[in-house]
C-alpha cells in the first residue's frame, strides 16, 4: 500500500525544478501533490476494501458482478441454512417470494425465513390387499393413509459481526399422520443450530440440536426436498440413531474440505431412542429433552466427493459413511437378557449426472443415476440390509425445466435373526421386502411442487405376514408448498 511519503517528489527534484521554472512551480507543486494525495486515498480505499473482502471470504470480482448475473433474489443466499445437502427451495421459488418487500426488510436487518407445508396421501389399489381399522393397519397404504408435515425455520446472519458464515437457526414442525406407526403425532423443534466456518472456509462447524439425516448419507433422490419419491433408506439409519427433521438431537457436525470436491464430514450426536423413532417422538414430542431412555451417543463419519454441475461438467457425488452407537438395544437373538451395546452402521452411495439437456443454460437439467448400499448387525438391528437403485431426471423437457421424474428400485433385508424368531413362534415370514416406484414430480408455480408416483410393492409389511398382505400398489399424491 503506498504511503503519502512515497508518492510524493523528493526534495531534490523539487529544487531543480523550482530552479528551472520558478514563477510555475507554486501552481504546479500544488496540483501535482494533490493528484498525488488523490491517487493515494483512492489506492487506500481500494486496499481497505479488498481486505475486508478478504477478511469476510468475499472475491471482490465476484462481489461486483452478482447484482448484474444473480438476479434480485442473490442478496438472499447467505441468509439460506448452510452446512445441508438437502436442498430446500430459495427465496425465489417460494409464493410470497418477496411480496411487499418484507423478505428485503428482514433480510436488511440479518433475518431469512422459509417455510412449507408437505400434505401426503397414499392408498393400496389391490382389491385384496386385507383392509382393516387403523389401528391394525400393518403398513402405509394398506388403509389410505394421510399425513401433513408443517415446518418454519429462521436464520439470523452473524457474518455482519465479522464471523465468517456465521449464522443461528432456529425451527419448529408440526406432524399428523392418519396412521400413527408413520408418525406419531407431535408439535416441536426440528433444529436449533450455530454454524461457521474457519480458515476460509476449509473447515466447517455445525452444533446444536442437529437433524443429520439432512448432513449425511442423501437419501432424498435428487437432493430436492420439494420432491416426494419412495423409497426406505432413512428407516435403516433411524435404527441406527441418525436424527432427522421429526427428531432433533444434541450434535456437533465438523466437515473438513481438502478442496472444493473432496471433503470429510464427522459427528458427535446423540442417539435416537435405541427402541426406534416411534418410541422416541412419544418419550420426548418436543425435541427439547437432551436424551432418552436407554439413549447413548453415535459416533458418524462421511467421506465423500462432490462436484457441483457446470457446463461441460456432469454432477457426481461420492460417498462412503460409517456409525458406532454405544446405545443400550434389545438383542434380538437374546430378547430376555440384558441390553447390548456396540451398535453401528455402514453405507455406500453414488449419484452420476449422465447426460445434459442444457449444458450453457442450466446444467443441472439431465439424466442422473445411482445406488445406495447400507448394512447393519442383525443381531441388534431389523432392517440389516438396504439396496437402492434409481433413474431420474431433471428438467426433462424444455417446457417443464423444473419438473423432475425418477424411477427407484430397492431391496430391503430383515434381520436374519429376528425372522428365526418369527418362525419358531409359527408365524408366516419373509426374508426381504423389495419395490418399484415410479414419480413424477411437477413443478406448479414458483414455490408450489405436486407429485403422483405409483409402487410396487412384495412384501409390505415388516417381517410377518398372511397371505392377503403378500403385495401392495400403492398410489401416492403429494403437494409441498414453501413460502
Amino acid at each position: 500500500m503506498p504511503s503519502p511519503q512515497s508518492g510524493t517528489p523528493n526534495e531534490a527534484t523539487q529544487g531543480r525544478i523550482q530552479k528551472k521554472n520558478r514563477p510555475a512551480t507554486p501552481y504546479r507543486r500544488h496540483r501535482s501533490q494533490q493528484a498525488v494525495h488523490l491517487i493515494d486515498r483512492a489506492a487506500l480505499a481500494q486496499t481497505v476494501d479488498a481486505f475486508a473482502a478478504k477478511r469476510d471470504g468475499a472475491v471482490v470480482v465476484a462481489k461486483n458482478k452478482t447484482p448484474q448475473n444473480a438476479g434480485p433474489f442473490a442478496k438472499f443466499e447467505d441468509l439460506r441454512e448452510k452446512g445441508m445437502w438437502l436442498n430446500i427451495p430459495g427465496p425465489a421459488d417460494t409464493i410470497d417470494q418477496d411480496y411487499g418487500g418484507v423478505r428485503s426488510a428482514l433480510g436488511e436487518v440479518g433475518i431469512g425465513y422459509v417455510g412449507g407445508t408437505v400434505n401426503t396421501f397414499v392408498a393400496n389399489q389391490l382389491p385384496n390387499a386385507a383392509k382393516s381399522t387403523i389401528r391394525d393397519q400393518l403398513y402405509a397404504g394398506q388403509n389410505p393413509t394421510f399425513n401433513t408435515l408443517n415446518f418454519m425455520i429462521v436464520t439470523y446472519d452473524l457474518s455482519r459481526f465479522g464471523i465468517p458464515d456465521g449464522q443461528i437457526i432456529v425451527g419448529a414442525q408440526q406432524q399428523y399422520w392418519t396412521w400413527k406407526p408413520g408418525g406419531p403425532d407431535r408439535v416441536g423443534i426440528n433444529t436449533i443450530a450455530y454454524y461457521q466456518t474457519f480458515f476460509g472456509g476449509k473447515l466447517e462447524l455445525k452444533t446444536g440440536y442437529l437433524r443429520n439425516i439432512n448432513e449425511f448419507a442423501g437419501t432424498v433422490v435428487g437432493g430436492n426436498a420439494a420432491v416426494n419419491v419412495f423409497g426406505a433408506s432413512s428407516n435403516i439409519l433411524y435404527q441406527a440413531g441418525m436424527s432427522n427433521n421429526a427428531a432433533p438431537t444434541p450434535a456437533l457436525n465438523l466437515k473438513y474440505n481438502f478442496d472444493d470436491r473432496f471433503y470429510d464430514r464427522i459427528s458427535i450426536q446423540r442417539s435416537l431412542s435405541p427402541d426406534g423413532q416411534f418410541a422416541h417422538i412419544l418419550e420426548n414430542p418436543t425435541g427439547l429433552d437432551w436424551s432418552t431412555t436407554n439413549a447413548g451417543v453415535l459416533l458418524l463419519d462421511e467421506a465423500g466427493y462432490k462436484n457441483k454441475a457446470a457446463p461441460g461438467l456432469p454432477e457426481t457425488w461420492l460417498r462412503a459413511g460409517a456409525g458406532f452407537n454405544n446405545s443400550s438395544y434389545i438383542d434380538l437373538q437374546y430378547p430376555k437378557q440384558a441390553r447390548a451395546d456396540g451398535n453401528s452402521i455402514y453405507y455406500v452411495a453414488a449419484d452420476r449426472q449422465l447426460w445434459q439437456s442444457d449444458v450453457q443454460g442450466s446444467p443441472t437439467r439431465g439424466v442422473y443415476a445411482g445406488f445406495s448400499v447400507m448394512y447393519a448387525p442383525p443381531d441388534l438391528n431389523r432392517v440389516s440390509e438396504y439396496c437402492e437403485l434409481r433413474l431420474y431426471a431433471k428438467g426433462l423437457f424444455d417446457s417443464r425445466p423444473r419438473d423432475q421424474i425418477a424411477i427407484v428400485a430397492t431391496n430391503t433385508a430383515w434381520s436374519n435373526v429376528a425372522v428365526k424368531a418369527a418362525a419358531a413362534k409359527g408365524h408366516l415370514v419373509h426374508r426381504n421386502s423389495t419395490a418399484l416406484s415410479g414419480t413424477y414430480t411437477a413443478h406448479l408455480a414458483p414455490g408450489v411442487y405436486s407429485s403422483l408416483g405409483l409402487t410396487y410393492i412384495n412384501n409390505p409389511t415388516s417381517i410377518t405376514y398372511t397371505p392377503r398382505t403378500g403385495h401392495a400398489l400403492n398410489v401416492l399424491v403429494s403437494t409441498s408448498i414453501f413460502f
